[in-house]
């Protein structure tokens, strides 16, 4: 500055317009090179956590104010990075060691069939080492293979297989996840052949105990009357081989006989509905309108409930609800139920039966039955869907049996809700 004032009052204009060109450029290059020395420590850190390298613990040997505040901060952030990281993996290990040691077997495959995830207990229960696609499981079983990609969420199936000779019944369950917008089914499947066992042989026990009651009480009467009517034929006297009969005498033989027969046509119906309650024929599955099927049963059972002095109601929602299913055998069971709700009124005067048609939560088809009649007692709904278990005076005792193993061949099931004094609730999901 001082040589620019020196030369302009000695008016040298050349040199000091060049003295002030050179010192111009010096500062114009030291102003580019104070601003872009920060650029260039900013682009290392960044070029050090592109290439993972970065360390926040690492020395500031940045010269810039700038570079150093940068540091600190992308340090402080890595640091909690780290530290969520860290929690992460340790969440991640701890379920993956739940689901390794789960007790019930879980598979998990994407759309094409490749197994991400199977845990211990899945490959021990189906002999398996490792898979990487879940189609090697043919060897084993084609149907289970089919039935894993057939099944979509909260679909359920049973399964057998043949592993080292052995019989082994499975429980399948499946839901589909979506991950990173790609859609994965996690199947669990179980054994449940113990289980199986135990209520096999409970439902036997059952079985057996009703089918005991029900013979006794149609053979002990015949046996008694037939041994009396023997008695009193061989205290009497024949004459002439003939044997004579008063007036009394012979209509309490007649009567004996009559009662005789009419025992024996009861056990004979007996056994006739134990036949057929082990041939139910194999749904013909077709689409069937709900709605249209309601109306065919309200005009069919209309002037019954009229009779009976029953109001009756019911709805579907939404209109077009429709289901797969054998409408012969799905008309029956719900004609079935109505006219079981229909019989459970004993002096009540607003008697009312209500049959109600909608999907659940779940998006399924669910029918129900309800009524505002007498209920049923705890220990009579623990047996109510046993065979020829009855509360009525007249009932054989195999609808609500039959109707739950046809649900059953629709993949569904039939369900019950009552309380005593306050109603009964069936309900049929499909």
């Amino acid at each position: 500055m001082f040589l620019l004032v020196g030369t302009w009052l000695n008016h040298s204009l050349s040199i000091t317009i060049s003295l002030f060109a050179v010192l111009l450029v010096v500062q114009v290059v030291s102003l580019l090179k104070y601003l872009h020395e920060p650029n260039n420590e900013v682009s290392e850190i960044l070029n050090a956590i592109k290439k993972e390298d970065y360390s926040p613990e690492a020395p500031n040997q940045y010269n810039n104010a700038t570079a150093s505040q940068l540091h600190a901060a992308i340090g402080q952030l890595v640091k909690q990075h780290k530290a969520k990281s860290s929690d992460k993996n340790e969440e991640f290990l701890f379920f993956k060691n739940i689901v390794q040691h789960a007790g019930i077997g879980l598979i998990a495959i994407d759309a094409e069939g490749k197994v991400e995830v199977m845990n211990t207990a899945a490959k021990k229960l189906l002999q398996v080492y490792d898979i990487k696609y879940i189609s090697e499981l043919q060897s084993l079983s084609n149907d289970l293979v089919n039935m894993f990609f057939r099944l979509k969420t909260g679909g359920r199936d049973l399964a057998k297989l043949k592993i080292d000779g052995e019989l082994v019944q499975l429980s399948v369950y499946a839901i589909e996840l979506v991950l990173k917008r790609k859609v994965y089914k996690m199947i669990t499947i179980q054994n449940i052949n113990s289980e199986l066992e135990e209520m096999e042989m409970e439902a036997w026990q059952n079985l057996v105990r009703v089918l005991t009651h029900e013979i006794m009480n149609s053979v002990t009467p015949i046996s008694s009357l037939a041994a009396t009517v023997e008695g009193d034929l061989k205290s009497r006297e024949l004459e002439n081989n003939a044997l004579t009969l008063e007036a009394d005498d012979k209509e309490d033989l007649l009567s004996a006989v009559q009662t005789i027969q009419r025992r024996s046509d009861g056990l004979i119906r007996f056994v006739r509905d134990f036949r057929n309650l082990t041939h139910i024929p194999q749904p013909n599955f077709e689409p069937i309108k709900i709605k249209d099927l309601m109306e065919e049963i309200n005009l069919l059972l209309s002037k019954e409930l009229i009779e009976h002095q029953i109001g009756y109601s019911s709805s579907v929602k939404p209109d077009d609800l429709t289901i797969e299913a054998d409408k012969a055998l799905i008309e029956q069971v719900l004609i079935n139920l109505i006219k079981n709700a229909m019989q459970a009124f004993d002096e009540e005067t607003n008697r009312l039966v209500q049959v109600s048609a909608y999907k659940d939560d779940k998006g399924r088809p669910v029918i129900t039955v309800k009524d505002n009649g007498c209920g049923i007692d705890e220990e009579a709904m623990s047996r109510i869907f046993v065979p020829f278990f009855t509360t009525k005076k007249s009932g054989s005792g195999i609808g609500l049996s039959l109707s739950r193993q046809i649900m059953r061949k629709h993949k569904g099931t039939l369900t019950v809700n009552s309380q005593v004094d306050e109603g009964t609730e069936f309900i049929m999901r499909f």
